[in-house]
């Protein structure tokens, strides 16, 4: 039997191309974390909730979820975080885990603002577009690895998470550019998109949401050829360069682990 991986994906920004004109929503990053399953029980998600027990609490009846922007502003229930010495032991203990978790990153991102003036009168919605560039290189990697997988994304609640999963199962069952249906049968063991909640405690969605905003930031300063800001995520991001990045034979990330769209 093939090793079974999933990638799991988050999202930075937001599909609306209207809003492609406020430099603060210009870009839609889509950023997955591929994860061997059989790891994700029996490493990442006990080490996660080993974290959440020495610095939050957390306990088995009511766990505590990691969220990025609750976590960075040091919002209930991180409030530990605001004394200084929790914050530092805390950040060194997470980026030891990030660097020595098993894990690939692939982002996608793409700028509406570039989209909407290249397609005047026919636009691929954005998120779905991201996703369908998400997926063929995912299985691309699944293929390298001779490997089989599944996808799980972040619900977005109603009619979006129906949309999404219909655009997967066109994008299952047409391909893609790049990678043929058959292919795409062969390497995804299910034509339907996987979508839960992060309230449901899914490690991988918590790992996806931890690194997808720093995994923007380093693909937009590659992009303008300028320094990742200097901050945490920005370490989280040096992570990411250094090892976890999907990459062609040759070691190349751009177009491969980071790509850019349109």
């Amino acid at each position: 039997m093939p090793v079974k991986y999933r990638i799991y994906v988050d999202e930075v920004g937001n599909s609306d191309l209207g809003s492609s004109h406020n430099p603060n929503q210009r870009y839609l990053s889509l950023s997955g974390v591929i994860l061997e399953l059989g790891y994700v029980d029996e490493v990442v998600y006990p080490e996660i909730e080993n974290l959440k027990r020495k610095y939050f609490r957390s306990h088995p009846d009511d766990p505590i979820i990691f969220h990025r922007k609750e976590l960075v502003n040091k919002l209930a229930p991180f409030r530990s975080l605001r004394d200084p010495a929790v914050e530092s032991a805390f950040n060194i203990e997470l980026l030891d885990r990030l660097q020595t978790w098993q894990y690939i990153v692939i982002t996608v991102v793409i700028d509406k603002l570039q989209h909407t003036e290249m397609y005047t009168t026919w636009r691929y919605d954005p998120y779905h577009y991201c996703l369908k560039i998400l997926i063929e290189r995912y299985v691309r990697w699944l293929q390298f690895y001779r490997a089989v997988g599944d996808v799980m994304a972040e619900s977005r609640q109603g009619k979006e998470d129906l949309r999404l999963k219909n655009s997967f199962e066109r994008v299952y069952e047409e391909g893609s550019e790049w990678v043929t249906p058959a292919l795409i049968h062969e390497h995804l063991t299910s034509r339907q998109l996987k979508i839960k909640s992060k309230a449901n405690n899914i490690a991988g969605l918590q790992l996806a949401d931890i690194v997808a905003h720093p995994s923007y930031k380093v693909a937009l300063a590659r992009r303008n050829n300028e320094a990742i800001p200097d901050n945490f995520g920005a370490q989280i991001g040096q992570i990411l360069l250094a090892e976890k990045y999907y990459r062609s034979p040759s070691g190349r990330i751009d177009g491969w682990g980071i790509k850019w769209l349109p």
